[in-house]
C-alpha cells in the first residue's frame, strides 16, 4: 500500500515537472526575442546600404555641382575667338599661341595651347590640305597627326603635328619651318577633327 501511494505521488511530481517544462517552452516561444532581431538586422542593412551600396552618387565623393572632382574634371573652355569666322572650323590665334576646334554650332569641343615654330602663317582663312599618321619634323623627332594647311611663297609648310617623345620646338635652332607643335593628346583630338578641307582659321 505504501509501494502504491508512493507511485502516485511520483507520477503527479513528474506531471507537474512536465507541465512546467511545457509553460516555460510556451513562454519562449511567445517572447518578441526574434521579430526584434529581424527588425535590428533590416535596420542595420538599410544603413550598411546607404553608407556603401546605394544607387550611384549616394555617398560618393562628389559635391553635388555636376562636375567630377577628379582626374577627369573638365576645365571651362577660353570663348572663340571673335572675327573667326562660322562654322565647323580650326581656329588658330597666334598671339595666344591656342587652338580651338570648333564644331558645326559654333562651339568649341576643345582647345589647347600650342608651339609654334620660328615662322607663322599671315592671319585668314586656310583649309587641311593633307595629313599623314607619322613623319619626321624638321628638327629631326619622330612626330605624328601630321596636319597641314598652307605652304607660302617661300615653300615653308605651315601644320600642326605632335612629336612622340612630347618634345617642342627650338626657337634657336635658326630653322625657318612653320610646324604648330601640340602634345600628343591634343594631335589625336586634332588629328580625328580635321579631315582633310577642313577649314582652318588663323587669327592675331
Amino acid at each position: 500500500m505504501a509501494r502504491s501511494s508512493s507511485g502516485v505521488i511520483v507520477a503527479a511530481l513528474t506531471a507537474a515537472a512536465l507541465a512546467g517544462v511545457g509553460f516555460l517552452a510556451f513562454q519562449a516561444e511567445a517572447a518578441p526575442d526574434k521579430p526584434q532581431a529581424s527588425h535590428a538586422s533590416a535596420s542595420g542593412e538599410a544603413k550598411d546600404k546607404g553608407k556603401d551600396g546605394g544607387a550611384p552618387g549616394d555617398g560618393g565623393s562628389g559635391d553635388g555641382s555636376g562636375k567630377d572632382g577628379g582626374q577627369g574634371q573638365e576645365k571651362a573652355v577660353p570663348a572663340v575667338p571673335a572675327g573667326s569666322g562660322t562654322g565647323q572650323r580650326v581656329v588658330y590665334a597666334l598671339g595666344q599661341k591656342r587652338v580651338w576646334l570648333v564644331g558645326a554650332d559654333g562651339k568649341a569641343t576643345h582647345s589647347f595651347e600650342v608651339a609654334p615654330s620660328t615662322v607663322n602663317p599671315q592671319p585668314g582663312p586656310y583649309k587641311v590640305t593633307s595629313r599623314d599618321a607619322t613623319g619626321t619634323g624638321s628638327d629631326g623627332k619622330a612626330i605624328e597627326h601630321v596636319v597641314r594647311f598652307h605652304q607660302n611663297t617661300a615653300g615653308i609648310v605651315f601644320g600642326f603635328s605632335a612629336a612622340v617623345d612630347g618634345s617642342l620646338p627650338d626657337p634657336a635652332s635658326g630653322k625657318k619651318t612653320g610646324a604648330v607643335r601640340e602634345s600628343p593628346a591634343d594631335g589625336r583630338a586634332m588629328w580625328d577633327f580635321a579631315v582633310n578641307g577642313t577649314k582652318v582659321v588663323v587669327v592675331a
